[in-house]
This record gives C-alpha cells, sequence and structure tokens, in this order.
C-alpha cells in the first residue's frame, strides 16, 4: 500500500496519539531517496549540508544558492515525507522582507513545504511572524542555535542552569506565540524539555533533547557517514563511511593488480567485429 502523504494535519495527529514523529536530514537526491524509502515523517534540507556535504567549517558559512541547490535535489526524490528547509544564515537577517523573500524562493524554486528558522530574539520573532503570514508555515528551533553558537559560548548544552532553562523555556513559548506549526529543542536537558512540553500547543522535535513528540538526526551522523567524534545525542546505527572507504580502497587494489575489469565486466562481441575494427585502421595507417 503506497504510504499517505504527511501533512501539518497528519503531524498534529500523530502528536496527539503519542506516536513518535520521525525527523532526518537529506541534502540530495541520494539521501533524499534513503528518507523517503526509511518511511520517515519529515524530511529537513538542513543548513548542517554545509559541513556534511559542502565541507564548510560551519553551518554560518552555507549560502542560500547553495540551501537551494541542495532543496531541489532533495525535492526530486522525496514524495511522502513532508519537506522542510533550513533558512540559512544572512538570508533572513535584514529585515522581515527578505525573510520571506528567502522563504518564498524555498517554496517556488525547491518545492518547500514548510521552512525553519532559529532562535527567539524579538529580531526572529518578528521574521517567523512574516514567514507565516505569508502563507508559509514554519518550525521553530531553540536551545542551541548553531547559527547563533558563538553568542551561546559555542556549540554546549543549553538551559542548565536555573536561569538558562528559563530562557530556553520563554523563547519555546514564543516561538509558538509567534505561529511555528513545530518546535526543534537541541541540546537541552530532558528534565527541561518534559516542563516545556507540558505548556506547548505544538510537537517539539528534540535532537539532544531527550523524549520529545520527535526526533531529528542528522543522516550523515546516524549512518556513520561523518568522520570523528560524533555529538554524545547522536546514536550510530550503521557504519556506512567505513564500508565506503573499505569499498573503494578494494577497487583501487583491483584497478592496480589488474582484476579489474573482468571479462564479467566487459561487452562481449564477435571476431568479425574486432576484425573489422582492425581492417579500418590498418587501412587509416597505410594512407598516412
Amino acid at each position: 500500500m503506497t504510504p499517505s502523504k504527511v501533512t501539518l494535519r497528519r503531524l498534529r495527529e500523530l502528536a496527539a496519539e503519542g506516536t513518535p514523529i520521525v525527523m532526518v536530514t537529506a541534502y540530495d537526491f541520494a539521501s533524499g531517496r534513503v528518507a523517503e524509502r526509511a518511511g520517515v515523517d519529515i524530511v529537513l534540507v538542513g543548513d548542517s549540508g554545509a559541513q556534511v556535504v559542502l565541507g564548510h567549517p560551519d553551518t554560518t558559512s552555507v549560502t542560500l544558492d547553495e540551501m537551494l541547490m541542495l532543496a531541489k535535489a532533495v525535492r526530486r526524490a522525496v514524495r511522502t515525507p513532508l519537506l522542510v528547509c533550513d533558512l540559512p544564515f544572512g538570508s533572513t537577517e535584514v529585515s522581515d522582507e527578505q525573510a520571506v523573500t528567502t522563504s518564498v524562493r524555498f517554496v517556488h524554486e525547491a518545492g518547500a513545504e514548510a521552512v525553519k528558522i532559529e532562535g527567539a530574539s524579538p529580531a526572529r520573532l518578528s521574521r517567523l511572524r512574516a514567514i507565516v503570514d505569508a502563507g508559509i508555515p514554519v518550525v521553530g528551533h531553540v536551545g542551541l542555535t548553531p547559527q547563533t553558537a558563538t553568542a551561546l559560548g559555542g556549540l554546549r548544552a543549553q538551559g542548565r542552569t536555573p536561569d538558562d532553562a528559563i530562557r530556553v523555556a520563554g523563547d519555546a513559548l514564543a516561538v509558538q506565540d509567534a505561529g511555528a506549526f513545530a518546535l526543534v529543542i537541541e541540546a537541552v536537558p530532558s528534565d527541561v524539555v518534559s516542563e516545556i512540553r507540558r505548556a506547548l500547543r505544538i510537537p517539539v522535535i528534540g535532537i539532544g533533547a531527550g523524549t520529545a513528540d520527535g526526533q531529528v538526526l542528522v543522516q550523515h551522523d546516524l549512518l556513520g557517514i561523518t568522520e570523528g567524534r560524533a555529538p554524545v545525542f547522536v546514536k550510530r546505527y550503521a557504519t556506512i563511511g567505513d564500508a565506503m572507504v573499505e569499498g573503494v580502497e578494494t577497487y583501487a587494489r583491483e584497478v592496480r593488480e589488474g582484476a579489474f575489469p573482468a571479462p564479467e565486466n566487459e561487452y562481449p562481441t564477435s571476431a568479425e567485429v574486432a576484425a573489422a575494427v582492425r581492417e579500418f585502421l590498418g587501412t587509416q595507417s597505410r594512407r598516412k
């Protein structure tokens, strides 16, 4: 049976039923197909693609055009999950008008069904309201917000002191009141998130935030494609990166040893065809 298209209404139903929502990132056609075939609920074209796909040092380095390129590729692969796109740093900071224009580009050019915006400062909330007023659904993002991590003291957990936990809770309420239909909370203690969830009417998607209405992870992290030490909240469900390296190493060895290509990797033909080519080339050689 063909799975039903995931809509905002369906996400609300899942949250109300207590059925966890599954969100995963994707950045190209191949990773989009993986998410589609795996039956996730939401695919996020995250600005984390700056690092795991484009090789930038952080998320703030990715441009709007780069994000649109990634989103277009994912859109070609994704049909059933809801497609959400991150608004990259620099594409919303100037004004509400800029934020709306950027969001409209994601809808028109990449087929986004919603966008995600980080933060809960007065300016960020203004942007969020403007995008919602333009008719584009928005996912909020509080707690650790990588685009502004420097101001938060780096890539570290938030809400670990009473004052900071109250700040995160206030941010969550403000984002809900500004019109977000869902909220990502990142790197916040689970006890704090539990209290926040009780006060919210919208689904909470956690990443390093304990039990929530749903979870999100970077696909390259959970599959073990990315190198180096993963954040504490990442669980690796495969070691695809090591398998990829092993596969390419084996290919390189066989090429160097003459084991590849083997006869089964070649297109067969008849001796007559080879003789015809040989005769033709001999004729060309005699003409010189």
